[in-house]
């Protein structure tokens, strides 16, 4: 069954009220957050936002690939966005998985795959395709070395400029806390003559 009709339910419901048509195209609070796509996050609670306050770019993972990078640099270029929180999160799905795996049960089958106890297994019938054998799937083995490769991964990006802090966190999932990984804050730092 589809959701289709109680998404435009609350669509109808929320438009109803709507009152935030003269918002700014800049974020007010002129910084962007880079985090999972994962429906137990909700960057507007966690970092206290509301509608026009910041730019949020979300993915599997939370990762700077190369579209968030591209979305960030329009963000800061055309935006005028200033900090930029990149924030990973504790029991993510992409701990799960190996890019191996990923080709693996893509390669089996097209339709969903199960997590069990052994990790993800597929349950469809093909046919499959092996072209997610030559995608990096950006999977994680270790939560704060990700946040640290990805914070170096934009400072290092030749279109990011030098003044911009890039901060590294891990939300917590059970508490609702955002910790901060210091060598990843500590990657991101802005360039001291940028910042005078």
């Amino acid at each position: 069954m589809s959701v289709r009709p109680e998404v435009i339910a609350a669509n109808q419901a929320y438009a109803a009220g709507f009152d935030k048509g003269d918002l700014a195209l800049p974020p007010a609070r002129r910084f962007a957050i880079l985090t999972c796509m994962d429906a137990r996050l909700d960057p507007a609670k966690y970092a206290g936002l509301a509608e026009g306050d910041a730019h949020v770019i979300r993915n599997a993972g939370g990762r700077a690939s190369d579209d968030a990078i591209r979305s960030l640099v329009i963000s800061y270029k055309l935006l005028g966005t200033r900090e930029w929180f990149v924030v990973h999160h504790t029991d993510c799905g992409m701990e799960f998985f190996t890019n191996e795996v990923m080709g693996g049960l893509l390669a089996s089958s097209l339709e969903t795959a199960e997590l069990g106890p052994d990790g993800f297994v597929d349950v469809g019938a093909g046919p499959g395709s092996d072209v997610g054998r030559s995608i990096d799937w950006l999977t994680i083995s270790d939560q704060a070395g990700a946040v640290v490769d990805d914070v170096r991964r934009i400072r290092e990006h030749p279109l990011v400029p030098g003044g911009i802090p890039v901060y590294g966190y891990v939300y917590d999932v059970r508490t609702g806390l955002l910790v901060e990984i210091p060598e990843a804050t500590a990657a991101g730092a802005a360039a001291a003559a940028a910042t005078a």
